[in-house]
Order: structure tokens, then C-alpha cells, then sequence
């Protein structure tokens, strides 16, 4: 009794596969990794900490962007892969590798530009007069209604200094 020849395109066809599911997970799991510049957002290592409290006013208000300082490359990783097999399934023999390459190059850019897109957040550069007489500004995410004359609150110590309302 002879074995079956194993189809060599059934094994490229399987390896491709592991790999896109594979890739899938990783960008799963670096989504799951994000940092926050939120007033609301503490880490647990902030958390049950003594902090400073100073009253003041907010004297202006102006809207920045907040971005991740570094990808995790996990979006170009993903693209290129995703492109790749893509790619790959274009023509057959020469074609199919070529379509392969190319698949990945433009997936890789995809991918990374979609990551360093989502690491950006809508953020609010806020200036404050403190009680004291003293001028602080902070920077942090958008997702606390401020308003120029509005009483706050800068809580402050072993981490960011947050802008909440009074």
C-alpha cells in the first residue's frame, strides 16, 4: 500500500492560514494594551495613593492631539501578513509569489498607518490659575466638559496631574 502524496498547495494553503490567524491574534492582543490620558483613568498603581489637591479656574482652553509616543508594529505585522496571502492567492507560480510580495509591502502599510491612527486621541491643552496666583497647563484627553471661567480641581503626586471639575 502506497501513501498519499501530500499536495504541496494544501500545505502553503494551511501554513498561510496559521499565519493570518496567528497575526489576528497578536493585533487582538495589542489593541488590548492602549494607554490612557483620561482624568478618569487611574492605574492600579495610582490608585489608593495620597495626592495633592489645588483649587483654581480655567483661563483658557485650547484642543490638541494626544498620540502614542511608540507603535508596537503589531498593525504592520498583521497588514503585511493579511496582504501577503491576499497577494498570494493573485495568478499562479511567478504571479502568485510576486502578488505575494506585494500584497505584504502594501499590507505592512496599511496596517501601520491604521496603528499609529488609533493611537491618537482628541485631547485639550488646559490652563489654569491657581488659587495662589500661580499659572499651571496640562495636557489630557477631551472626555471631561471644561469651560474657560469653570472652578477646578489639579490633583497631582506619584503620576499625571488631572484637571477635574469642582
Amino acid at each position: 500500500m502506497s501513501s498519499p502524496i501530500p499536495n504541496p498547495r494544501k500545505a502553503v494553503s494551511a501554513r498561510l492560514v496559521a499565519v493570518v490567524l496567528a497575526a489576528g491574534a497578536l493585533s487582538v492582543l495589542a489593541g488590548c494594551a492602549t494607554n490612557s490620558a483620561s482624568s478618569s483613568v487611574y492605574t492600579y498603581g495610582q490608585a489608593q495613593r495620597e495626592q495633592i489637591v489645588r483649587n483654581g479656574t480655567v483661563v483658557a482652553l485650547r484642543n490638541v492631539v494626544i498620540q502614542q509616543g511608540q507603535t508596537s508594529g503589531f498593525g504592520g505585522l498583521a497588514g503585511g501578513a493579511l496582504g501577503g496571502v491576499a497577494g498570494s492567492s493573485i495568478g499562479s507560480g511567478t504571479g502568485s509569489v510576486l502578488g505575494a510580495v506585494g500584497g505584504a509591502i502594501a499590507g505592512a502599510l496599511v496596517g501601520n498607518a491604521v496603528e499609529n491612527q488609533a493611537g491618537k486621541t482628541q485631547g485639550l491643552e488646559v490652563t489654569v490659575r491657581l488659587d495662589n496666583g500661580e499659572t499651571r497647563v496640562i495636557a489630557q484627553a477631551a472626555d471631561v466638559p471644561l469651560a474657560v471661567g469653570q472652578r477646578v480641581r489639579l490633583i497631582s503626586g506619584n503620576g499625571p496631574t488631572r484637571v477635574v471639575p469642582m
